[in-house]
């Protein structure tokens, strides 16, 4: 099955660019209530996932406040995870090792230009019903042998 069928468009996703502040960045963050969002350049090109842990480890380790973050450019905050993105013509299996890490996939098309997410949650919908119109099949046939 393609992916497509699960895209969030990026048109409803949630994402900051990397010329943001972190301080703009923990706001849109709190105001959606979200622990990571994807980070676009100009382009729209996809650059990388950044999460909270992310944003307090660089407060931490360069003794900010948070009246200081106004200050402070998104693109100079190291992410410490590399949540990696597919392209659109990927498919189911391509999205099942990726979901045990990350909360959703970025999706990108063929000149890595973001497009929008897989959320973990669809692929977990997606192997359920499987499973599930599986057993009921085995339950089926079972029946129609007479056991």
């Amino acid at each position: 099955m393609n992916i497509a069928f699960f895209l969030l468009p990026k048109q409803e996703v949630v994402h900051v660019p990397n010329s943001a502040t972190l301080r703009q960045t923990l706001e849109r963050m709190e105001h959606h209530r979200y622990t990571a969002v994807p980070i676009l350049d100009r382009e729209g090109l996809y650059v990388g996932t950044v999460t909270e842990g992310d944003l307090l480890w660089h407060m931490k380790n360069n003794d900010l406040s948070f009246d200081q973050v106004h200050k402070v450019k998104l693109s100079d905050v190291s992410l410490r995870v590399s949540n990696r993105a597919v392209h659109v013509d990927a498919n189911i299996r391509d999205l099942i090792s990726l979901v045990k890490t990350q909360n959703f996939v970025p999706v990108v098309d063929d000149m890595n230009r973001f497009i929008g997410i897989v959320r973990r949650s669809d692929i977990i919908d997606y192997c359920e019903k499987n499973m599930l119109a599986e057993e009921a099949s085995k339950q089926h046939a079972k029946f129609a042998l007479g056991q």
